[in-house]
Formats: C-alpha cells, structure tokens, sequence
C-alpha cells in the first residue's frame, strides 16, 4: 500500500506552492493543533492498549472476504436539518372530493402499503413497504454523490434497476467501481428581481449535468471524480456566480484508511470536496445553486454508532465559468464538528470553526474606527484582514409527535482593527398531527446580530459563512443570516406518499436599522447608517409542491413573494419581489 499512499498525499498537497506555505506557517501550527484535539486523542486512546481487543487500532490489512463489501464505503447520511419532516406513515387522499368526503382510496390494513411514486400510482404497483432507494423523494438532494448509499446492491435480492450494471462492479476480490450522475432543468421567472431600483423583471434557464466515478481498493482506498457543468440561458439580467460554470471538477479527492479506531475507521481525505455539517446553517453544498459549492484541502474522520468526529482545512473554490476553479489563496477554513447521537431520534452537535480571510473588506466608514462588514455598491474599499471564529451548538431531536430544534453560534476575533462580537439564535418547535395529509407544523424564530453602532470599536454582525440560506430565510434568497430577525412558520403535508406540499411564512425585521440588509449569499443589498428607514424589512411566502415520479425523476414547482416593508419602501418604492420556478431532476 506504500504507493497508493504516496499518491494520496501528492494528490492533497501539490495544489500548494512554496510562497503560500510560508505564509501560511503560523496559520498551518493552528490547523495541526486542531487535528491534534480533533484526532490525537482518539489515535492515542487506542494505542496505549497493549492487546489487539475491542478498542484497540487493530491490523491495517485484515483478510478480505465480499461480505466485507457491504460496510464500503462508511457511508455517513445527510444530517438532520431545521424544520425536519417524516416520511409520511398514512394513506393519503387522491382529489379534494375525497379530502371533503373523508375518502381515502389508499386505504390499506398495513400502514406501509401503498403507492411510493406517481409511477406506481398509474402501474397499479402497490407496494408492501417503502422501497429502498438511494435517493430521496425531492428534487433537491445537499447529500454529496459520494455520500450516496448503494450498499443494498450487494444482497442479491434486490430490487432491479436499470442503472445497476453501472453501480458497484467488483473488479476481482479488492476493487469496486461505480459510475453515477444527474441533470437537471430548471426555469426561473424574477419580478423585481434581486430589488433592483428599475424594477426589472429576470426570465431565464438553468441546466446542470454531474458525472462521477468512484474507486476502491478494499476499505483503504478511495478515488472519488465528479464532473459538473452549469449553464445559463437566456437571461435579462447578469448572471450569477452560481449560476455558470462550464465543463469542471466538483470533486477530486483520494481517502486513506489510517486504521481501524474502537472497531471504526479513521480516514483522511486529500484533494476537493464538498463539506456539509450540521443544520447547513453554516456549512453547506448549497444544491440550490446551479453550481453547488465545494471547497479544496484535507478532512480527517472518524464515526461509529454514537459519535462523529470531523477536522478539517479547506479553501473555498472561486468558480470561474470559462476555466477551471482554483481555491482561493486569500481564505482559510478550518474547524471541529462533532456530532453526538443519543439515539436515532436525538442528537447534539458541538463545533468550533475558524474563517481567516484576506481579501479586501468592502465597506464604508461610519466613524472614526468601525466599518460595516459587507459590500454595498458604490461604497469604498479597504484593505484588511478578518479573523472570526465561530463557537457553536445544536440540539434536535423528536419525542413522539413533538419535534425541536435548538442552535447557537457565537462569534470572536478580530476585522482590520476592530473587535468581533456576534452571534445567532435558530430555535423551532414542531409538531407531527399523525393524520391524513400526514401534516407537520413547524414555529420558528431565527436571529442573527448586527451592528447598530459605528463608533463602538466592535463589528457585531454576523457573519453566516458558507450557508443553505435558501432552506431557512425564504426561497426568494434576498434574506441572510446576518442583521434579522425572522419569525416564521412552516406546514408541511403529503396528500400522497409521492406528492410534498411545503408553504412558510417569514416576517422580518433588522436587527439593527443602522446596518444593511443581507442577502443569502451574504451581500448588502439595502442599508440606511441614519436608521431613518424603519426596521420592518416585510412579510415574506412561499409555497412549493415536489412530485416524485419515479425512481430516478421528481418535479418541483414553487413560488416565493416578499410584500415590502417600510425599510424596503423607504429604499426601494413600489419593488414587491417574487419569483416562480419549474425544475426537472433526473438522477442514476
């Protein structure tokens, strides 16, 4: 295995020049302190134990049999987010007649038995239990490819699928080979798009195409490929950065096995690769955007039946539509994520994670020493740097038909000369009715600071890092988790075991008058330093509806409308956005 591992290293670090390992010394000290907390400890543990027990680092290179296959690769599911739903337990109705009528033509003794797609529904093929499938019944998945669970594939009495001969083909004894990919069509009509001052309306089209290949030697080894293409057409307005990307790498990585820890594998990860921790409150793949995001580095991890236990140092990729992604040398990312899983219905995350950026801060004087943290048009440009670290916790769960969920992030450090000093609450009760329609309701109040005084020597806003804003803050995405308050609520119901409606409402409001009002991606859009413009941003809907056709096929369809408030008909008169959108996602 020497030169299988040689490669792995070559592959994370000849991305590196010279310049920037020097000046990153001091930085990279931190980064190994971190994996040392994150990791030693663990690594330590199970070497001080003389004997090769339960508990123990045990030989790197066991005998190899096929039933091993079955555990590859450590597959490690999506985490649970905020505002988490159920698969639906109930029969459904087919019409409102039937609703009205208390009709439920789905009716069968097991509770299990049903249709699980529209394609089942026309076929007639009523099925005994939910099928098991790799992919989820929605049409947007943050779950990366190489995530994706196709263990099933290796009991022999499977469900057949078109796609198997691609999937987990064994090349003797130690290899295993997968292909898969996806596309996606989708088309977005804009009013008032993005709160431009004209008034202009944004019709246009997105498609992405994603190909991967995935290769393993045994459980030591792992080569992972992913392909991506993003495209826009026809637009009426610029296109966004996450809109285009043309023939590039959404992943490149190589895992190495250091050994079996208390009977699990820690693995290190070499190369560029999607992160997703957590809510996606601060980490996430962002499958929204047409681009995804994805990030270049080195991840150690470590899992087994209680706890998770991830390190990492990742630079961000700046997607560049007619050349291949480089990360960026002006931004270092790195953290701790733990993950404690009480049971499969609890759990509780605890996390530090450090964003050092040397990029130019954009921003405007507004006293004698603070700035505003975000980038306005028109506003000057300074440079220096910014150092925040975020301190953070979760806790969620479900106890019967009552669902919580409970976080928050504190943030430290230093921007150019001021002090950081922010941080953010997200807090949900829900409540699962056990009925037909299957309906979940869901109350939530999300805040994040800002910062209300220019002379103070601190910036008190918060900075929401790389999020899935798009999930929480309204599909519109003119709202970040940064300077809000939102109340909102969310109803969710499944008139058919194929069929997700999901509505929320959002109010909300500045946190402070005198800082800007962010968008999901971070960027000030409106601000006011006098405060003169109110606080009240507006009320914001959304309604969507996803049909699972079958398998490999699921259509959405939405539309999000923000009714302005005061701050924005101060700022903007007249600008009432909202947006509908169709999508399309076949994937294999």
């Amino acid at each position: 295995m020497n030169s299988p591992i040689r490669l792995a290293f070559l592959m994370a670090f000849s991305a590196r020049s010279k310049a920037s390992l020097k000046a990153g010394f001091s930085r990279w000290l931190l980064v190994f302190g971190l994996f040392i907390a994150g990791m030693g400890g663990i690594v330590l543990q199970a070497h001080a134990t003389n004997s090769p027990s339960a508990g123990s680092v045990v030989d790197t290179e066991p005998s190899w049999s096929k039933s091993d296959w079955a555990k590859v690769p450590p597959v490690r599911p999506m985490p649970r987010p905020g505002m988490f739903g159920k698969p639906p337990a109930r029969p459904g109705y087919a019409s409102v007649i039937d609703l009205l009528a208390d009709v439920q033509p789905e009716y069968f003794p097991n509770p299990g038995r049903g249709y699980y797609s529209l394609w089942d529904q026309v076929t007639g093929n009523v099925r005994d239990t939910r099928p098991v499938s790799p992919y989820p019944p929605f049409a947007l998945m943050p779950t990366s490819a190489y995530d994706i669970d196709f263990r099933y594939l290796e009991n022999p009495d499977h469900e057949k699928d078109i796609f198997d001969p691609v999937k987990r083909i064994h090349i003797g004894n130690d290899w295993l080979l997968s292909f898969g990919g996806s596309f996606w069509y989708r088309y977005m009509h804009e009013t008032d798009s993005r709160l431009n001052a004209a008034g202009r309306n944004n019709d246009y089209h997105l498609i992405r195409t994603r190909f991967h290949a995935d290769l393993w030697y045994r459980d030591d080894l792992r080569l992972f490929a992913e392909f991506i293409d993003a495209r826009s057409f026809d637009p009426e307005l610029a296109p966004l950065g996450i809109d285009r990307n043309h023939t590039d790498i959404l992943n490149l990585f190589a895992d190495y096995k250091v050994g079996n820890v208390y009977d699990s594998p820690l693995y290190f990860r070499f190369g560029r690769q999607e992160l997703i921790f957590g809510s996606q409150r601060l980490i996430s793949t962002l499958d929204w955007a047409n681009t995804r995001r994805t990030f270049q580095g080195i991840k150690s991890f470590w899992r087994n039946e209680k706890l998770d236990i991830d390190a990492f140092w990742v630079r961000p990729m700046i997607t560049e539509k007619g050349e291949f992604d480089n990360w960026d040398r002006r931004r270092d990312f790195f953290g701790l994520w733990t993950t404690y899983k009480h049971d499969k219905d609890h759990l509780i995350d605890l996390y530090f994670l450090s964003l050092n950026d040397n990029r130019p801060v954009g921003g405007t004087f507004l006293g004698s020493t603070d700035i505003v943290q975000s980038v306005a048009p028109g506003r000057t440009t300074m440079l220096g740097d910014s150092n925040v670290h975020t301190l953070g916790g979760r806790l969620v769960g479900d106890y019967n038909q009552i669902l919580y969920e409970i976080e928050g992030m504190y943030q430290f450090g230093q921007w150019a000369n001021l002090d950081v000093s922010a941080f953010a609450v997200a807090t949900g009760l829900g409540y699962d009715f056990q009925m037909p329609l299957n309906p979940i309701l869901w109350l939530r109040y999300d805040f994040a600071s800002g910062d209300g005084n220019p002379q103070d020597g601190n910036v008190n806003t918060f900075n929401q890092l790389f999020p899935f804003g798009h999930y929480y803050l309204g599909y519109i995405d003119l709202i970040g988790r940064q300077n809000i308050h939102d109340f909102n609520a969310q109803l969710t119901l499944h008139p058919k075991r194929w069929m997700t409606f999901l509505a929320q409402y959002h109010r909300y409001y500045l946190a402070n008058k005198r800082d800007f009002l962010y968008n999901a991606g971070g960027v000030a859009l409106l601000g006011d330093p006098t405060g003169q413009s109110g606080s009240h941003v507006g009320d914001g809907i959304d309604f969507l509806v996803n049909i699972h056709v079958a398998r490999h096929h699921d259509v959405l369809v939405g539309y999000s409308k923000l009714f302005s408030g005061n701050f924005i008909e101060n700022q903007r008169p007249g600008i009432n956005p909202d947006l509908f959108y169709v999508q399309y996602n076949f994937r294999f």
